[in-house]
């Protein structure tokens, strides 16, 4: 695997960074998560858009340009091959010291890495998933707003660990007034009464590019689309359910919180859907130069 780290590409067992690197440290950055399908980058503008919106709103400023991120992430697939497959672009304060303060950290540091990535086993889009809401609350949007792809994921991680102890493959995450957020990684969709349904971005949830993705698919087939407040009980009693995120594209749910959603079986929307956006992501995107 070849990393690029501030213009230099690296074998990965020479990619470093300092310890003193305030993403090390204490977290203090931004990432994306962006997929490559059959040669061409899935919504790219979109991912790098977001990400000068992420470090925009930390105070992060940006010395590359739009154009110069976009020529990196394409040499990086180039360079490892990927026709298909997971860039994770990340970009910390950089070095600093051991004080919170960021005053120190005089440029920061660009990271890209291109690789495979199965975040879920084929079978479980088959099967379909099952969920547990987790006892860890999503953060408030007044102490992190969920807008910011940060490099602190804490919060999600402790929530998947208690979805992972407890058998399941994902946890869904209440925000402080017990209305549904999100997954510990993927965005929640249900459908009730024919109509589909996400949670309000302001509940806590990720604007998704996924999410935001799927929204539009289902407009565009004449479906009728919802965000709203979300409570568990609307989970329990739905007719269908699927997470979605880059990593895990649109991810059936059968279980959640030992309801059995439906029949017990992904449902035929969240079908039509996957093969929507199957078509969607291998006809569209930024070409990978050969």
């Amino acid at each position: 695997m070849i990393i690029y780290i501030d213009g230099k590409f690296y074998p990965e067992e020479e990619a470093k960074i300092s310890v003193f690197d305030h993403g090390l440290l204490y977290g203090d950055g931004v990432f994306e998560g962006i997929r490559a399908y059959e040669g061409r980058v899935f919504k790219l503008e979109e991912h790098l858009a977001r990400l000068e919106d992420s470090a925009k709103a930390i105070l992060l400023k940006l010395p590359w340009s739009r154009d110069e991120i976009r020529e990196a992430v394409l040499e990086t697939c180039q360079r490892n091959k990927i026709q298909s497959g997971y860039l994770r672009l990340v970009v910390t304060r950089g070095k600093g010291y051991l004080g919170l303060s960021p005053d120190r950290c005089k440029k920061p540091t660009l990271i890209i890495i291109a690789t495979d990535l199965e975040l879920y086993p084929e079978k479980y889009y088959r099967e379909g998933l099952k969920v547990v809401t987790g006892a860890t609350w999503r953060q408030s949007p007044a102490s992190l707003d969920p807008g910011i792809k940060s490099l602190n994921y804490l919060n999600n991680i402790l929530a998947k660990i208690e979805g992972q102890q407890a058998g399941a493959q994902e946890v869904i995450l209440l925000n402080s007034q017990g209305l549904v957020s999100e997954c510990s990684g993927d965005n929640i969709f249900f459908l009730r009464n024919g109509v589909l349904v996400t949670p309000k971005l302001s509940s806590g949830a990720l604007n998704g590019i996924t999410r935001t993705t799927v929204l539009e698919i289902a407009r565009e087939a004449g479906w009728e689309t919802r965000e709203d407040d979300v409570r568990r009980y609307d989970l329990f009693t739905c007719e269908e359910m699927f997470l979605t995120g880059t990593g895990a594209e649109i991810v059936p749910v059968v279980e959640v919180d030992g309801r059995i959603v439906g029949d017990g079986k992904p449902g035929k929307k969240t079908s039509d859907l996957m093969k929507r956006y199957r078509k969607l992501v291998t006809t569209t995107g930024t070409k990978i130069p050969a």
